[in-house]
C-alpha cells in the first residue's frame, strides 16, 4: 500500500490501541501513542521524567485555572500549552516522512487535517463490551473508572481542537467494536482506504 497516515481516536476500553497495533503489523509501519509524548518531552528539555510526562499528557490548562492566583498555576498552564504544541510538531514531522504511520489519540486527526494521505477513524463500543474489557485488559477497571479516563481525553481534545470529541464529521469512519473482532475492524479500515483510493 502507498504511504498512508491513519489517525485513531477511541473510547477508552473499545480496543482502539489493539487495532492500531494490528494495523502496524499489516502495514509494516510504526504507530505513535505515548512515543509522541516522549519525543515532545525530550524536545522541551523540561526536566520531567518520561513517565511523569506521559502521566500528565492529557492534562489541559483548564486544570490549572483553579490556582491562577499563584504563579505556579500560570506556569502549569503555559507548560501544558507548550507540551501540546510540541506534540503537534512531532506529529507533523513524523507525517512528513516518506513511510506510513499510525497515530493513536493526541488530537492527531485535527493536527493532520490538512495533510495528504490521512484517514481518520473513531473506535467506540457499548458499555457492556467496555466493562468486560476493563476487567480483562485494564487490571479490573470498572466502567466508571474507564469513563473517568475517557472524560479526560474528551476534555483535552475539545480544549485544543475546538471540536466535539466523537463527532462523526471529524472522522472518515466510526467503527463500533462491540459486535465485531478487532481484526475485522482493522481489516475494515484497510478496505475503506483501498476503496477511497480506487
Amino acid at each position: 500500500m502507498e504511504k498512508t497516515l491513519i489517525t485513531i481516536s477511541r473510547q477508552f476500553g473499545s480496543g482502539g490501541r489493539e487495532i492500531a497495533e494490528l494495523l502496524t503489523k499489516k502495514l509494516h509501519c510504526h504507530h505513535f501513542n505515548s512515543k509522541i509524548v516522549e519525543m515532545a518531552a525530550a524536545n522541551l528539555h523540561n526536566g520531567a521524567s518520561i513517565d511523569e510526562a506521559i502521566a500528565r499528557s492529557y492534562h489541559t490548562p483548564e486544570e490549572a485555572q483553579g490556582t491562577l492566583d499563584k504563579y505556579e498555576g500560570f506556569e502549569r498552564m503555559v507548560e501544558n500549552n507548550r507540551m501540546y504544541v510540541e506534540q503537534a510538531k512531532v506529529i507533523l514531522n513524523v507525517a512528513e516522512r516518506p513511510e506510513s504511520a499510525i497515530f493513536l489519540g493526541r488530537c492527531a486527526d485535527y493536527i493532520l487535517r490538512n495533510c495528504k494521505d490521512v484517514f481518520s477513524f473513531f473506535i467506540y463500543a457499548d458499555d457492556d463490551f467496555r466493562a468486560a474489557r476493563g476487567k480483562l485488559k485494564y487490571h479490573g477497571m470498572s466502567l466508571k473508572e474507564l469513563n473517568r479516563e475517557e472524560n479526560r481525553r474528551k476534555q483535552y481534545y475539545e480544549f485544543y481542537t475546538g471540536q466535539r470529541w466523537g463527532d462523526p464529521t471529524n472522522y472518515d469512519m466510526m467503527i463500533n467494536t462491540s459486535g465485531i473482532s478487532l481484526e475485522t475492524a482493522a481489516n475494515t479500515i484497510l478496505a475503506y482506504i483501498q476503496f477511497c483510493r480506487g
